[in-house]
């Protein structure tokens, strides 16, 4: 068979230095990697719909019956770590522009989640941007001036470094400026491995690192598996060792939570560990059980803590799963963005922070995350106390840990119930958050926490369930269409008064009130926030 064309570039305007991502070789590659691989991603993404719609009918999930045998098959284990990511202790996140590539690189974690999934607004500048990024970085190209501050940016040495693992987008965003002969556009998940892979796994190699990278959003192994046939494609067609890409897969949806073994399983070559996402997970549970009534209705984001009991069941289930597999087991996020002006804010945070990752390495977990570099000591604090010298503690294999999926779905075993001050929370990060990212911002400060495409989510998802759900706030008032609408119009008119005339006609508040409320009010459910926002996304 022929090699298929290489894809377009389409609606965008030429970059600067884009001729150095966007290489013939390159896109031949992507192009290779879109015509094997995208038919199969199309077939899982409408098995996605139909999994919806039963679990919509019997309001439960379960273990798979199918796979009973690889759970209960205690030989098989993950292969095992490079040594570029046996001790992941702390892992910081963020955006893959220049700023944040030298910062998160020098910030003392041993790991930071290059990210162009959640946490970037896929602008084409973003996508190749970000690349350009991590290839200056990797070639010490990426020192520079900020020309507003005048503040000056430099690696460190490469040996104080932290180890890049690449998060590409999810198997359902597509990539609007590549298209193949068709007209049809690549995968966002195969733009963004693709480049990666072709520009820099040989050289990653010769550093004595690799490419390794976390998969998001994914919902069942059978995802896991369309992701390990890429990865061996990858290698073979380059002439890579087959095993040489780590993959750590974020089980942040309610299905995979169901398929952790499964899941390791199908990347077992490949496979580096698991991590634990609360906000998507959260997001996961109100959009497959939306309907389910107040069974499933979840109160305040901020009042859904990891030591809820359903929580608390996923997370001690992952750090199980993932030593009993010699996998990782990495823990949540901590979001919050210290306060240059209150110090005490940053004190009640931080003592909010340290107990959340002392109960991390309590519970097991090799490592976590935070979105801050001022962050990273105090989490480093947690698990170096635990862990000592050594790299991991997966010799702790939880045996004691028996969750069941009544376990998993005990949603209703909270105390706390929806207030009319997490509405008005949920509405405002919802608008504050998205026209940032209409404006190409994909990671944002706000009330003191670093918000991403997840927070969004759960926020415009959560107004959705409590309308349909019919349910009453702690002030007697029952979430309504009007409700929402009301609540949205006063932050729409605090925005202005705070900002003032001329700020808030310059941003795209409107809009992001607008495109929050289509979401959040909609008799159909959209899937995902990112897909109609992506079409109001400019560049």
């Amino acid at each position: 068979m022929s090699a298929p064309a290489p894809p377009a570039v389409v609606d965008a305007e030429p970059l600067p230095r884009q001729e150095e991502v966007l290489t013939e070789a390159a896109l031949a590659f992507v192009a290779e990697l879109h015509r094997r691989f995208t038919p199969r991603r199309d077939e899982l993404l409408a098995r996605r719909a139909e999994r919806r719609a039963e679990i919509a009918r019997t309001c439960t999930l379960d273990f798979l019956p199918e796979t009973a045998d690889v759970r209960a098959d205690d030989s098989w284990r993950v292969a095992p770590a490079p040594e570029a990511l046996n001790d992941r202790r702390v892992e910081i996140t963020g955006p893959t522009d220049r700023k944040m590539t030298v910062n998160a690189l020098n910030s003392g974690a041993r790991v930071w989640l290059a990210d162009f999934e959640d946490a970037s607004a896929p602008t084409w500048e973003n996508v190749v941007g970000g690349q350009l990024s991590l290839i200056d970085a990797y070639t010490r190209r990426i020192d520079f001036t900020d020309p507003v501050s005048g503040k000056s940016y430099a690696l460190r040495p490469d040996a104080e470094l932290a180890t890049v693992v690449v998060r590409p987008r999810g198997w359902h965003l597509d990539e609007r400026h590549l298209t193949d002969a068709d007209g049809t556009p690549v995968p966002g998940a195969l733009v963004d491995f693709g480049l990666y892979f072709f520009h820099n796994a040989q050289r990653l190699i010769d550093a004595g690192k690799g490419p390794y990278f976390y998969l998001p959003k994914t919902e069942s192994h059978l995802e896991a598996r369309l992701w390990n046939e890429v990865f061996v494609f990858a290698q073979d067609h380059l002439g890579i060792a087959r095993g040489t890409v780590r993959a750590t897969v974020l089980i942040e949806t309610i299905t995979a939570a169901f398929e952790m073994e499964e899941i390791l399983y199908e990347l077992r070559e490949h496979a580096s560990g698991l991590n634990a996402g609360r906000w998507d997970y959260l997001f996961s549970i109100v959009k497959n059980f939306r309907d389910g009534g107040a069974r499933f209705v979840l109160p305040d984001r901020n009042a859904v803590t990891m030591t809820a009991p359903f929580m608390r069941a996923y997370t001690e289930l992952l750090v199980r799963t993932c030593h009993r597999r010699g996998a990782h087991a990495i823990g949540g996020m901590a979001a919050f963005i210290p306060s240059r002006r209150d110090a005490e804010v940053n004190k009640v945070a931080f003592e909010k922070v340290r107990a959340d990752k002392d109960r991390e390495a309590g519970d097991g977990f090799d490592g976590s995350w935070v979105a801050h570099p001022d962050l990273v000591p105090l989490a480093m604090e947690s698990f170096d106390r635990v862990l000592g010298d050594r790299p991991h503690q997966k010799d702790r294999l939880r045996e004691d840990v028996d969750v069941r999926a009544e376990d998993l779905l005990a949603i209703d075993s909270l105390d706390a119930k929806p207030t009319y001050a997490g509405l008005v929370n949920a509405v405002q990060v919802g608008i504050r958050y998205i026209e940032a990212w209409l404006r190409g911002m994909g990671a944002v400060a706000i009330f003191n926490l670093m918000e991403d495409a997840a927070t969004a989510e759960i926020s415009r998802s959560q107004i959705w369930q409590w309308i349909n759900a019919e349910v009453v706030l702690d002030n007697g008032e029952q979430v309504t269409a009007g409700l929402a609408r009301e609540v949205a119009a006063g932050e729409l008119a605090n925005l202005r008064a705070e900002l003032g005339e001329e700020a808030f006609a310059a941003g795209n508040w409107q809009q992001a009130h607008d495109l929050l409320l289509k979401v959040a009010l909609d008799e159909d459910y959209a899937d995902f926030l990112t897909l109609p926002a992506y079409e109001q996304l400019k560049g």
